[in-house]
């Protein structure tokens, strides 16, 4: 028997396009780029959590000579969401990069680790949100739902 797995999302020109509430997630988290802690690789990440009560939670990415143990921005992020406002739902998280060496011109989407990050957050909370991504500028991907992202989960009801 085979199986498709088939992700839909919509893809926007630019973050002009968004709802004004998502065009300030951009703009957020393109402001946490310029938090980045990137001296090796020069690329810089930024991300911001929407929660339901309509605070912000933002996340930067930071290296570490040791590569292994370097920090995403959504990892950031979603650290800060669990020290500090954890009893919320996330609404959506939006994710932007920049480097010093090109202009990133297409949507910088999570690294499978993140993925896996982002689904158990999603799974804890009973709640799956949007994901928006861009790159400095260009278009930009809303993806309805994390699970999108990640459509054969490993979870706890694999244990």
């Amino acid at each position: 028997m085979n199986q498709e797995i088939i992700t839909k999302y919509q893809v926007f020109s630019n973050a002009t396009d968004l709802i004004p509430e998502y065009q300030d997630l951009i703009i957020k988290a393109r402001k946490n780029t310029f938090r980045a802690y990137a001296p090796y690789s020069k690329f810089f990440v930024g991300a911001v959590l929407l929660l339901d009560d309509g605070n912000i939670i933002n996340g930067s990415n930071h290296e570490n000579a040791a590569y292994p143990m370097c920090l995403c921005a959504e990892q950031v992020a979603i650290a800060n969401f669990h020290t500090f406002r954890d009893k919320q739902n996330i609404k959506a998280i939006a994710i932007t990069a920049r480097t010093d060496n090109k202009v990133i011109d297409s949507p910088v989407p999570p690294c499978g680790a993140c993925r896996q990050i982002l689904l158990e957050v999603a799974d804890k909370l009973h709640c799956d949100f949007e994901v928006i991504l861009q790159g400095e500028v260009g278009p930009v991907y809303l993806i309805p739902n994390v699970k999108s992202l990640l459509p054969i989960q490993f979870n706890g009801t694999n244990l």
